[in-house]
């Protein structure tokens, strides 16, 4: 998911290539999402585009933008799969060049293109803006180029953490979000309102560096601890974007080195000196952290549903885990008829999470699952029934004399617990 890195290498490339250059010709396809939700359409923004200049490119946490010598300016958000690609250029990462088939690695206009222009220059440059999941946005502005953060949308997000280190993202700014909010740490990080560009790996990353808990409340942490967080957020933030987003090139101690076995068949769920890694998941998002490194120091928030450490075995044993793995519902019957539906939902709420954008606000806190509790043996179930049935009333003794015992015996049994009729049916 590009976050604030990988915002800073496509500005990179734009400015290294761009940036001066005028506007030959520029085309779009009319696409509802990527141009249509933020109040726009292809055909606008191919014909902001002609004819203009390049002025200058920058970038506010996730989203970027090209200013140019006339408004309307083109602002931008990848969302989880859009990229600008340059023709002849790598602009992306070499994974994600490695998974295009040979003839689609130099294909111009590239795959999934929504819009391209090319420079008057010569060479001239070409440029596309590509999405084939359509969630990014691409939208005009209206404005002064040299207030284009003052307009919506960056003038809602939160400072950038590399951008404005030495401006509006101060130690002061921060601890007192910190302490007059109370939303589970990683849910704030993530909120773009606060601060801008940190998405899940990097919200991972930071807390593993402060050592705090990504579940636990915000307000919750010493002074100390909130300015180590903060150190933390300079840190991973300055050094990601310094290296242009390239992971090969990232210290080997991050966590993101070896976050990424989640779910592979024989992965290894551990840092280099051993300490396993887990994951949770609260609010449909989930979070990886070392449990023996990142301690709670203070409440977390309810339902947290954490997942087995995962630990290999040596010489190629299977991997065992550390923790049991949450008991099966029952299967829908007649003395659990809940249980099915639950099933159920729970995959359908799977479903939706495994292609649900990365969301810009706080995750809301989920209530706790109240699991059934397991049944009671039958010996057990009667002792229950036993004593709480009601007691009967004592029968007269039956006189000495009894012309038909047979039918006498037959009514006393008449008296006592009804046979059931549940199962009698085929």
């Amino acid at each position: 998911m590009p976050e604030i890195a990988e915002a800073a290498r496509i500005v990179h490339f734009l400015r290294t290539h761009l940036v001066g250059k005028g506007i030959k010709n520029a085309k779009a396809i009319d696409d509802a999402s990527v141009f249509g939700k933020v109040g726009t359409t292809g055909d606008a923004v191919a014909n902001a585009l002609k004819g203009k200049k390049v002025v200058s490119a920058g970038s506010q946490g996730k989203y970027f933008w090209l200013v140019l010598d006339s408004a309307p300016h083109l602002v931008m958000h990848f969302g989880m799969t859009g990229w600008m690609h340059i023709r002849g250029m790598r602009t992306g990462y070499t994974n994600y060049y490695n998974k295009l088939k040979a003839d689609e690695v130099d294909a111009w206009p590239p795959k999934f293109w929504k819009f391209q222009f090319e420079t008057d220059s010569n060479p001239k440059v070409e440029v596309a803006f590509t999405d084939p999941r359509r969630f990014g946005r691409v939208r005009l502005v209206d404005c002064p180029g040299a207030a284009i953060r003052k307009h919506s949308p960056l003038v809602e997000n939160g400072p950038d953490p590399v951008v404005d280190a030495d401006t509006t993202f101060t130690e002061d700014y921060f601890l007192a979000t910190m302490h007059k909010r109370h939303v589970p740490i990683k849910a704030l990080l993530l909120d773009q309102a606060f601060i801008s560009g940190i998405g899940n790996w990097v919200g991972d990353e930071v807390l593993f560096h402060a050592r705090l808990h990504p579940e636990q409340y915000c307000d919750e942490f010493s002074e100390a601890q909130m300015k180590k967080l903060y150190q933390s957020i300079r840190y991973v933030c300055r050094t990601a974007v310094d290296l242009l987003g390239d992971s090969d090139r990232f210290p080997a101690d991050w966590l993101f080195q070896y976050r990424w076995g989640k779910g592979s068949k024989d992965s290894v769920a551990q840092l280099p000196n051993g300490e396993k890694l887990a994951f949770l998941t609260v609010g449909g998002r989930t979070s990886c952290f070392a449990p023996a490194l990142q301690k709670k120091s203070g409440s977390v928030v309810p339902g947290i549903k954490e997942e087995p450490v995962v630990i290999k075995e040596e010489k190629g044993a299977k991997a065992t885990k550390k923790a049991a793995a949450p008991k099966k519902e029952p299967a829908k019957n007649a003395t659990n008829p809940e249980a099915a539906p639950e099933k159920k939902e729970a995959g359908q709420k799977r479903k939706r999470g495994a292609v649900k954008e990365e969301a810009d606000e706080d995750d809301e806190d989920e209530e706790p699952v109240l699991k059934s509790v397991p049944k009671k043996g039958k010996t057990a179930a009667a002792k229950v029934k036993a004593e709480t049935a009601p007691t009967k009333k004592a029968t007269k003794p039956a006189p000495k004399k009894v012309s038909k015992p047979v039918e006498a015996e037959k009514s006393t049994a008449n008296t006592g617990r009804r046979r059931s009729t549940r199962l009698s049916s085929s």
